[in-house]
Order: structure tokens, then C-alpha cells, then sequence
């Protein structure tokens, strides 16, 4: 869940991206509806995981905006207490990675697809012309010759 365009400019500093973590507590505060306490209690329990300075303070991604607003949405409208709410975001980022390596095994899949495809085009275009290959069987004829003693 992206959300863009709340800072002047309408988008994040020096080509931040989504997961970037820029924001100071306050500023995420702020931006997701709650009290910095809320989201220091939210970061203990492990419901929201910000990013640290060198110096130890929190600094919060649009990711993290985004999580802490879901967060805030399952508890009051939907009556999910905070144990219910950090098992259903571990399970959907188990979900996000499983999409992701279904994604990249797919990928692999068609790479090794048109490998195996130009790798028997390339056997087929080395066949000598005078060999014609044969797609249909329909008998086997086994010799062996007589024993002589």
C-alpha cells in the first residue's frame, strides 16, 4: 500500500523508495493517526519493526506507515486484538514471499523452457541432410546371428 505524496514535492527525499525508512517517530506519528507511544509499544510487541540510526532512534518507511494504519484499521473496526493482528502480518508477508519465489521459480522455469527449446534447435540444425529422423516407429526387428560350432 503506497502512500505517496505527503511530503512537498509529492513523493520521498533523494529517491527514497517505499521501504526506505526516513521518517523520525513524531513525523510517523503523525502520518499514521497515533501517538508516538502507540508506535513504540507496536515496535516491542514486533507488530511494526522500524528501521534504527546509528544511534538507536526509530526511523519509519512508508511501508511501515502503511502497516501501522492496517494495524490500526483490524483493531478498531475489525476487533482484532494485537496478538491476532501480528499473526495475520506474519502471515501475509509469509504470503508476499511465497508470491515472490512462486514468481521468480516461474521465471526460471520459462528461462530453462527456451534454453531446452534453442538446445534442440541447435541439434536439430546439425543433423546431417542425408539422415532423415523418424517420428513414428511401428516395429523392431532384432537380428542375431546363428551360433556356429
Amino acid at each position: 500500500m503506497a502512500v505517496f505524496g505527503m511530503l512537498p514535492g509529492g513523493g520521498l527525499p533523494g529517491g527514497a523508495d517505499e521501504d526506505t525508512p526516513v521518517f523520525v517517530i513524531s513525523v510517523a506519528a503523525q502520518l499514521s493517526g497515533m501517538h508516538a507511544q502507540t508506535l513504540r509499544s507496536y515496535d516491542r510487541q514486533g507488530l511494526v519493526s522500524p528501521g534504527r540510526t546509528s544511534g538507536g532512534g526509530r526511523r519509519y518507511s512508508m511501508r511501515d506507515i502503511a502497516v501501522l494504519r492496517e494495524v490500526q484499521r483490524l483493531s478498531q473496526e475489525e476487533g482484532v486484538n494485537l496478538s491476532g493482528i501480528k499473526r495475520i502480518i506474519e502471515l501475509e508477508n509469509q504470503v508476499d514471499a511465497l508470491r515472490m519465489r512462486v514468481q521468480e521459480l516461474t521465471e526460471e522455469l520459462a528461462s530453462a523452457y527456451a534454453a531446452a527449446e534453442q538446445a534442440a534447435a541447435s541439434i536439430h540444425a546439425s543433423y546431417r541432410k542425408d539422415l532423415v529422423p523418424m517420428r513414428q516407429q511401428t516395429s523392431l526387428v532384432v537380428w542375431k546371428p546363428r551360433r556356429t560350432r
